[in-house]
């Protein structure tokens, strides 16, 4: 009995290595395949592969319209709610009466807000590359509202045409002084609806993380995926990307609502991260948007918008065009589009009856051309991310079908 327990055992120490050789084969193996497979995806791009990257497109396309719909439909009373406030709302708007002023008044504010609140989700929601609409959109107005009122010495422009355009004040006092407190309350309501937009763009990732937490659902998220791979290769990190973002899921983990709100208060990267940690432990909804929501749309935005105010100052612009004209050789061709694009928008800002001066400039032609291209770039990264999307799918549909085989 003795010998036969001494041999179990010593074939238990035996087999024990091996099992845990067999064990990492498998996850290699498994590594392995995920790499190939993500290889594979990320080749399915418009200029490579434009007729499959297309079809795939389409086919996920009909897929998300179909899910759309099935949810829509669980949520039917909802919808019916809705659609009964919206009817209301049509009534009042066709119908005469003196509530006209106030729905007029009413729709324009909500247009105005629902632009950057859009432009807002549009930045961090992370569909395709996601497009930069501060630098494109709301940084220039925040620029273009600084220097106006430095020109005009007012904020009280006329609406109309505000905020479509901007001309100074009829029989205005220019040499009014103007400071940071007037100009950050004139774009507070645009700054602040584009940071709720952001805000509302964070959500899909805390959504997906804890819905895949709660079901023990294979994530189909690749941010998702790097996420736990980076939860189980913790004690090995070394990289500097890395380490820091195990640094921000250690402060949401650890410290919670004031280390999200530090993480929402600052340009950061790796925010997406903090999304997805909040989400993969559970953290209460509230919690987690609140924080965002206070530190995009408040403090965040107020450091942005202050920071724009700054730099397009008269004296801080004045500074900048004679420091370019400094520039030897090159300086003074430089420095006369520069100035010759501030004179135009000044000229601009005083042509309140007629039309103001239409000289092109090329450095305008340029910053419109820079939007165009970004946007263009923007649409065709989500056809390629959709197209990606559905590749995966028809991945998890082939190993599925092995399984049961």
């Amino acid at each position: 009995m003795a010998a036969n327990g001494d041999s179990c055992e010593q074939s238990q120490r035996r087999s024990g290595p091996k099992d845990k050789q067999n064990g990492k084969s498998a996850d290699s193996v498994l590594r392995d395949r995920r790499l190939k497979e993500k290889e594979e995806r990320l080749s399915l791009v418009l200029w490579r592969k434009p007729v499959t990257t297309l079809h795939y497109f389409l086919l996920e396309t009909l897929i998300k319209l179909k899910e759309l719909t099935l949810k829509l439909w669980q949520r039917r009373g909802a919808v019916l709610l809705f659609l009964l406030v919206c009817s209301l709302f049509s009534m009042a708007y066709s119908t005469e009466g003196g509530h006209q002023e106030y729905v007029q008044y009413l729709e324009k504010k909500f247009l105005w807000c629902a632009y950057w609140v859009g432009l807002g989700i549009l930045s961090s929601v992370g569909l395709g590359t996601g497009l930069h609409t501060f630098l494109l959109y709301l940084g220039p107005h925040i620029a273009s509202v600084t220097l106006a009122a430095y020109e005009c010495g007012s904020t009280d422009f006329p609406e109309p045409p505000y905020p479509d355009q901007i001309i100074c004040p009829p029989d205005e006092a220019f040499d009014q002084s103007i400071s940071l407190f007037t100009i950050m309350s004139k774009v507070r309501l645009e700054a602040c609806m584009w940071g709720a937009g952001t805000a509302i763009g964070e959500l899909p990732p805390y959504f997906m993380a804890r819905a895949a937490r709660q079901s023990g659902a294979d994530p189909e998220d690749e941010d998702y995926e790097e996420f736990e791979e980076m939860l189980e290769q913790a004690q090995n990190a070394q990289d500097f990307v890395t380490r820091a973002k195990l640094g921000v899921q250690h402060m949401v983990q650890k410290v919670g609502f004031f280390g999200i709100l530090a993480c929402a208060s600052i340009p950061n990267p790796l925010f997406d991260l903090a999304g997805i940690t909040c989400g993969h432990f559970l953290v209460p909804f509230w919690t987690f948007f609140g924080a965002t929501l206070i530190g995009k749309a408040i403090i965040k935005m107020h450091i942005q918008k202050l920071f724009v105010i700054i730099t397009f100052s008269k004296h801080i612009v004045e500074q900048m065009v004679s420091l370019i004209g400094s520039v030897p050789k090159v300086g003074p061709s430089l420095q006369k589009p520069f100035s010759q694009y501030l004179e135009a928008q000044r000229n601009k800002l005083h042509h309140a009856g007629g039309k103001a001066p239409a000289d092109e400039n090329w450095l305008s032609w340029i910053f419109e051309k820079v939007v165009l291209i970004m946007v263009c770039y923007f649409v065709i990264s989500i056809v390629n991310s959709m197209a990606q999307s559905y590749a995966k799918r028809l991945q998890q549909q082939r190993h599925s079908e092995e399984k049961t085989k």
